[in-house]
């Protein structure tokens, strides 16, 4: 039975491939957290590999405080980066393959049109660069590693803007969303099915390796926080009163790209995934919140 291994598997992502694990009988799953893996140690990292030898490792390990990254540069470029080529040169090793989430923030938000994954990256900030360090490094030591950029991941667990904006609505009479970042949201279930259901499609192909590289996978939308919170208290039923505003009323230590929408061709193409619809994804996550909530 082949294994997977799933690294930060206490955050959203790994928490959804942990609920739908039970349906992928095939295989064997081995999840770790910060503590049982911390995949900034080297050493650490290069005994748990040969000692497990997964066939797979999904690493939904990151730094994800974007703001907080701009003055804990070291740390974030140590997990988001190092950590990542510390994987990749062990997985690549112990004849594994590494499946590596990475983000929107490796592009600079100027484009106009959805972003392929040929187009050019410029992080603007510490989060965004430290990320694309990790992708460099992850295809440096491990060409067929399959590289995931997702961008506005929600999920009923851990912290999201999703349960932020349901808080602050309940809290409060009004609230300021910013209107002009333009994007795509995903939700982590959706991510985490569409993630092994490549596993299957590379386990049973041959020449699976010449698959290696970078996706963009998201739901399908071009709306921004603001039409996304909308959204949400239409769903919740809420009376909070939303209010659209600039980024620049809004000032943030580490900037957000302006447009970060993605063109999902190439992996609806490769492996025949579904681009589900964004509305549809949240309606089913909101459900699932007030089935805890009640």
């Amino acid at each position: 039975m082949k294994k997977i291994l799933v690294t930060g598997s206490g955050g959203q992502l790994g928490t959804e491939i942990r609920q739908l694990s039970a349906f992928y009988p095939g295989f064997q799953f081995i999840f770790a957290d910060s503590e049982t893996l911390p995949i900034d140690k080297e050493a650490f990292v290069e005994s748990y590999i040969s000692s497990h030898k997964p066939d797979y490792c999904i690493n939904c390990a990151a730094y994800t405080a974007v703001d907080k990254a701009e003055t804990e540069v070291e740390k974030a470029n140590q997990i988001n980066g190092t950590a990542v080529g510390y994987l990749a040169k062990s997985l690549n090793k112990n004849g594994g393959r590494l499946i590596h989430i990475s983000t929107d923030y490796v592009f600079d938000g100027s484009a106009s049109k959805p972003l392929k994954e040929t187009d050019k990256v410029h992080p603007l900030g510490i989060y965004g660069s430290s990320k694309l360090k990790g992708e460099e490094l992850a295809m440096d030591y491990a060409p067929d590693s399959i590289i995931l950029r997702t961008s506005w991941v929600y999920s009923a667990y851990g912290n999201n803007f999703v349960k932020t904006m349901l808080r602050l609505m309940s809290q409060r009479e009004e609230l300021n969303v910013v209107a002009d970042q333009i994007g795509s949201p995903t939700y982590a279930a959706d991510l985490a099915k569409a993630i092994l259901d490549i596993i299957v499609q590379l386990d049973d192909l041959e020449q699976s390796a010449s698959l290696g590289g970078i996706y963009h996978y998201s739901n399908d939308a071009n709306i921004s926080w603001y039409d996304f919170a909308l959204a949400i208290k239409e769903l919740s039923g809420s009376k909070c009163k939303i209010n659209p505003i600039a980024s620049t009323e809004y000032p943030t230590p580490a900037a957000r790209p302006a447009y970060s929408v993605f063109d999902k061709q190439k992996i609806s193409k490769v492996f025949g995934l579904p681009i589900l619809n964004w509305k549809e994804s949240l309606q089913i996550c909101m459900l699932q919140l007030q089935q805890y909530l009640a």
